[in-house]
């Protein structure tokens, strides 16, 4: 008998995951319909995939990419075409419409993501910010609208299916594994010459700028924590983090009678991204298989000192309401200012404690309230970014036109 085809919709589809999803689809087309798509401004690729899956509707960042879209495509393409959040959201929401790959990066991801499953759509979730900072709300949501949420970070769908192998009530910690990125090896006292470049390359993986410099300062874990807390209902204490430089065991589980279950593999995202897809089928993919011979293992505990990032992650965590997602737009804001060299590496992670300690939590009651919350920390971010781009003008002996740093902030180095 005839599979069924399943109608997708990717949000992010110019991404790496997005890229990814459409690989899966390219060897599966009797299986995944891609009915939408949403980008931001890599329009060139997203001719290119308009053009060999044809979707209903595509949607880019704002009016200026619209306008170029419809220059670049056919005129019949037009009416199939919408932009900024509104448009997302609409992609999301789609009419026939099964599952949504919710990829776009950051705090973007979050309203699309919330009218996919207000519209009844199972979600395939690799944008880990969604419930970072909305995880009581969507959890909620997702419970009442009766939909599939299936996490395709690896270390996720790993602990997803490593789950499989108990009951929930005897598991006694998870662990997420951890590259350490680039820099795990190289002294604190050195992060402070690091460029934008040499965060970029991630041993590893290859993921886009951000989740690149992320999975550099340890940030991208901390993210992965709070989201693990949400996904699977373990409280933050029995969430741990160990460092496995190889990227072979993927996550793991620990149930009570000591056995630890985990998920290894080779460190391809579209075995996540298929699994996720086709749940609870797997799919055939063209992979390489992991050669176990000779294959070193190591794990290590993290350096909360040299990567401070992850502790303020837990932080946040643990004082929820609004924090994480005041500490995830701290880190969006002081991400974006390194790669444009207006911070330095470790600076990241003071733009973020010093947001944290400016902006007031409160109680995440609605989505309303969590993303004034996101505006609030992107405008006091901003400006601890200023604060800290002057004094290091200052040391180099060039002239300040604003004040020195707002008093009570941590003394640079």
């Amino acid at each position: 008998m005839a599979e069924l085809i399943k109608n997708i919709a990717i949000l992010g589809s110019t991404g790496s995951i997005g890229r990814n999803v459409l690989e899966v689809v390219r060897q599966y087309p009797g299986r995944f319909r891609v009915l939408g798509l949403a980008a931001g401004r890599n329009l060139a690729l997203l001719k290119e995939q308009i053009e060999a899956f044809r979707p209903e509707l595509v949607s880019v960042a704002s009016e200026t990419e619209l306008a170029e879209l419809r220059r670049l495509l056919a005129r019949d393409w037009h009416h199939r075409l919408v932009c900024g959040q509104r448009g997302a959201e609409r992609v999301a929401a789609l009419d026939g419409v099964e599952m949504v790959v919710s990829a776009i990066v950051g705090a973007a991801g979050l309203p699309p993501t919330v009218a996919a499953i207000q519209a009844g759509k199972d979600i395939a979730l690799a944008n880990k910010e969604t419930l970072v900072m909305a995880g009581p709300l969507i959890m909620e949501a997702v419970s009442r609208m009766q939909v599939a949420l299936l996490p395709v970070d690896s270390e996720h769908n790993a602990i997803f299916q490593a789950l499989a192998a108990g009951r929930r009530e005897d598991v006694r910690r998870l662990v997420l594994t951890a590259s350490g990125g680039p820099f795990r090896e190289r002294a604190s006292a050195d992060l402070w010459e690091v460029t934008p470049e040499q965060a970029l390359r991630h041993p590893n993986w290859s993921m886009g700028a951000k989740i690149s410099i992320d999975s550099a300062t340890l940030m991208n874990k901390g993210l992965e924590v709070i989201e693990a807390h949400f996904l699977f209902g373990v409280p933050l204490e029995r969430i741990e983090v160990l460092v496995h430089p190889q990227s072979v065991v993927h996550s793991l589980v620990e149930y009570i009678d000591g056995s630890l279950i985990s998920q290894m593999g080779v460190a391809d995202m579209r075995i996540p991204i298929a699994y996720a897809l086709a749940y609870p089928e797997r799919l055939r993919l063209n992979l390489p298989p992991l050669n176990l011979i000779n294959q070193p293992m190591t794990f290590a505990a993290p350096d909360f000192k040299k990567f401070p990032c992850l502790k303020l992650a837990y932080q946040a965590g643990r004082q929820g309401g609004l924090m994480p997602a005041i500490m995830n737009a701290a880190n969006e804001v002081a991400v974006a200012a390194f790669l444009s060299r207006r911070l330095r590496f470790p600076e990241i992670a003071l733009c973020v404690a010093e947001t944290m300690t400016r902006v007031a939590n409160g109680e995440a009651v609605n989505l309303t309230a969590i993303l004034e919350a996101d505006l609030a920390a992107r405008v006091q971010a901003e400006s601890v970014v200023s604060a800290l781009s002057m004094s290091a003008r200052q040391k180099r002996g060039e002239p300040l036109p604003c004040p020195d740093l707002p008093p009570g902030h941590p003394p640079l180095p």
